[in-house]
């Protein structure tokens, strides 16, 4: 009895370990050598070994030819899978908030370097905005990928946008990366970040990030500047927030 329990707890903290060295080299932006996980995990180099080997001949895992290892094309499946039912699943509350506002709303999630879009609920306007479910962009010059932004630590995010740099992508977007990393600031302070036609020309955006959830997500609201004004984004915040926080408990619980 007592070597099944212990087979038991082995097995559990094996499956720990695995998935800690998935987080760890997303984390790492996606590649990562052995030692490099040794030191971020505090595991032993033999342990990371097995592990990494059992990963790689699973798919999830994959050894470059510098002997860095890499995700693998496996979980793209398990994380578009999980995507599409997060955007699923969070539909209703995307209805409810255009119910109140009147203007489209949006869900996405950071997946790596990139901005996803997961579900989205538009307006009834005959004149509104459509983001492509699945869409992905650069979280610079969105209001949801500055808002996910703002929730990491700042070395993080600063090594993010190392990665990707910053294009503009209208006249508006943020190019400069401390300049970027300064209105985070900001948007931690007030609580939610704004997208002044920074992804394209006449579209206001307020999005507002979701907490203690399994990965980085926002919510956001968006829409054509004329009907977006600065006063109308300030009467549509408190609904915002509130199913920010409506998602934050759901994804919390799940």
């Amino acid at each position: 009895m007592v070597s099944v329990a212990r087979e038991s707890s082995g097995g559990v903290q094996s499956l720990q370990r695995a998935f800690d060295l998935l987080e760890r080299l997303a984390d790492a932006g996606g590649e990562a050598s052995l030692s490099e996980l040794a030191a971020a995990s505090g595991l032993p180099l033999p342990t990371i070994h097995r592990l990494i080997r059992t990963l790689v001949g699973l798919g999830y895992v994959r050894q470059n030819s510098n002997r860095r290892y890499t995700l693998g094309s496996r979980l793209i499946r398990l994380g578009e899978t999980a995507s599409r039912q997060f955007g699923t699943w969070a539909r209703p509350f995307l209805a409810r908030l255009v119910d109140r506002v009147g203007e489209t709303a949006n869900l996405a999630v950071l997946d790596g370097d990139e901005v996803v879009y997961v579900a989205q609920v538009p307006s009834r306007h005959s004149m509104r905005m459509f983001t492509e479910v699945g869409r992905r962009v650069l979280p610079h010059g969105t209001g949801v990928g500055k808002a996910m932004l703002a929730q990491l630590p700042r070395d993080e995010a600063r090594a993010l946008l190392g990665r990707t740099g910053l294009p503009a992508y209208t006249p508006n977007t943020i190019t400069d990366a401390e300049e970027l990393l300064a209105s985070l600031d900001r948007v931690v302070e007030q609580g939610y970040a704004l997208d002044e036609s920074e992804q394209e020309l006449g579209v206001r955006c307020v999005a507002v990030p979701l907490r203690g959830g399994p990965a980085p997500a926002a919510v956001s609201v968006s829409g054509p500047d004329s009907r977006l004004t600065q006063e109308a984004v300030a009467r549509m915040l408190p609904d915002v927030l509130a199913v920010a926080e409506e998602l934050s408990l759901q994804a919390g619980r799940a």
